[in-house]
């Protein structure tokens, strides 16, 4: 199964749009995360000045390769899963996925499949015969004010399948204390907790026990038992001070 999801085979599909601008700032947003096949089904307003000047000179490559189609049908012809987007739940809208759930779901789908992910019109988003051309419906989640603009949503989108496209960084393994260096932590901490009278010198494997329990769910790192033994050294010398700031403080008495 792939690692991360393959973002040469995903492409953003817009149907119906009516400003130029917003195509210009989908390309844009596109580019930003690494998405670079833009697809155009009967665009209302066609006006490739006002599409450039907003997608700006660095997502020219975008726009360069942009593909325009009449028909919805026409644009999905080569793509094998199509994902559709909306705001409008219920009805016919019943199989909806969150933006990451569903590009963690792409992953092994964008490995040997073209995937296209389509956005309605502005003003009235995917038409319910639309949707009928998708596999899956992806509702983006806000607040109560749920309209957000076209460029938008295909920012956020794109964001989520760019997350799932990058490597994973390495797990951090830090070295656990071994078996000799948690005995002698554990010895230390028995003898310290005993000589402040913490726990019950006739029976301290009792309460020992606990504290052993405790350790192990935190799977100390070396370093880690090294703090706890220097703070247990640190009660011990303090303890021996106190005891013989206290013996003097009487020989000081009884000598007065």
């Amino acid at each position: 199964m792939p690692a991360k999801l393959n973002l040469k085979n995903i492409a953003i599909v817009l149907t119906g749009t009516r400003y130029p601008e917003n195509i210009g700032a989908a390309a844009r947003a596109m580019l930003n995360m690494g998405i670079e096949r833009l697809i155009l089904v009967d665009p209302q307003n066609y006006d490739l000045a006002r599409i450039n000047k907003m997608a700006t000179h660095a997502a020219s490559v975008v726009v360069e390769k942009m593909e325009v189609y009449n028909t919805l049908q026409e644009a999905l012809a080569d793509f094998h899963y199509v994902v559709g987007t909306t705001a409008r739940l219920g009805g016919q809208r019943k199989v909806v996925s969150s933006p990451a759930k569903l590009a963690q779901k792409l992953v092994p789908l964008s490995d040997q499949n073209r995937i296209a992910v389509l956005f309605g019109p502005e003003d009235r988003g995917l038409s319910n015969v639309d949707i009928r051309s998708c596999h899956i419906l992806v509702n983006i989640p806000t607040a109560e004010f749920s309209s957000l603009n076209l460029a938008q949503a295909v920012m956020v989108m794109c964001y989520e399948m760019f997350r799932f496209s990058l490597d994973k960084p390495a797990e951090f393994l830090p070295r656990l204390a071994n078996q000799h260096e948690l005995a002698a932590m554990y010895d230390q901490l028995k003898e310290v907790l005993m000589r402040i009278s913490f726990i019950n010198p006739d029976n301290p494997d009792y309460f020992m026990n606990n504290l052993r329990h405790f350790f192990a769910r935190m799977q100390l790192r070396a370093k880690e038992v090294q703090i706890i033994r220097g703070i247990c050294r640190q009660v011990n010398w303090y303890g021996k001070k106190c005891y013989k700031d206290g013996l003097q403080d009487r020989k000081t008495d009884t000598e007065g």
